[in-house]
């Protein structure tokens, strides 16, 4: 019964989307093009909804975005490419050949071993890198992590946390020896990257996602900040009139919120 209602709804949307490609002027006209840059503020939205815990939001996002990808099946449908039962059943596919522990006799011990058999399933496939996954208009920080997290499926990999820490303080004491020698800004940027890289990947070690990490941190500051500016509306003052000190003890009284 269950299922027999999640099929009912997901055809629905089919029928609607059918619908409104006829019927709708602005729909008629969208393009695999247009929609691109929609697509990806709708997964910015979804990540947004994902980093406040707000469920109710989150049932909208996705909805949105389910409505993305119904979509372009729809276009590519017109042009008799493919259609939502070809990307359906594609993905099943994938899943299946991808998990040969569940659908096979592969044993394997943890989710190491399973994200490492995806990786060399896919260089079986024809992949000529196990690196082509990553998609090259990824965010720096999220692209770093996810090659990290690839080149680590195929076993390149520090063997200890340790050790990557110790990266980590190594490529800080290359930085400040190129700050303190006054090296130029494409020297401090190679330094700093190499600083970014390998804090990015020590993240992993500690099973922390750092892109995650960072958005905390950022609307942390946002929220710290804008008290500050409140409060210095609410004494009929501009923050720019403010001293450090005074700006740091309602910095201080947002962090005490928090808690």
């Amino acid at each position: 019964m269950i299922m027999e209602k999640k099929i009912k709804s997901f055809a629905r949307l089919l029928k609607i989307m059918d619908e409104l490609r006829t019927g709708c002027p602005w729909d008629r006209e969208q393009t695999l093009e247009s929609l691109r840059h929609l697509t990806i503020e709708e997964t910015y939205e979804l990540s947004d909804a994902i980093l406040k815990s707000d469920l109710q939001s989150l049932k909208g996002e996705l909805g949105d975005l389910m409505l993305h990808l119904v979509f372009y099946a729809k276009i590519a449908s017109e042009s008799g490419a493919f259609d939502i039962a070809d990307v359906l059943d594609n993905i099943c596919d994938k899943l299946v050949e991808r998990h040969p522990h569940i659908y096979g006799d592969v044993q394997v011990k943890g989710q190491d071993e399973v994200k490492s058999n995806w990786e060399k399933i896919k260089l079986r496939n024809g992949k000529k890198s196990v690196l082509e996954g990553v998609p090259l208009s990824l965010p720096p920080l999220m692209k770093a992590y996810r090659m990290q997290e690839k080149a680590g499926g195929v076993g390149f990999e520090w063997e200890k946390r340790e050790d990557v820490w110790k990266k980590v303080e190594e490529e800080m004491r290359e930085l400040l020896t190129e700050v303190e020698s006054h090296a130029p800004k494409s020297r401090l940027e190679d330094e700093f990257g190499d600083l970014l890289f390998a804090l990015v990947n020590y993240a992993r070690y500690i099973g922390v996602n750092p892109d995650d990490a960072l958005e905390r941190t950022n609307l942390k500051f946002y929220n710290r900040f804008t008290y500050i500016e409140e409060m210095a509306r609410s004494e009929g003052r501009s923050i720019a009139t403010m001293t450090l000190g005074e700006m740091d003890n309602y910095w201080n009284q947002a962090k005490s919120g928090e808690r």
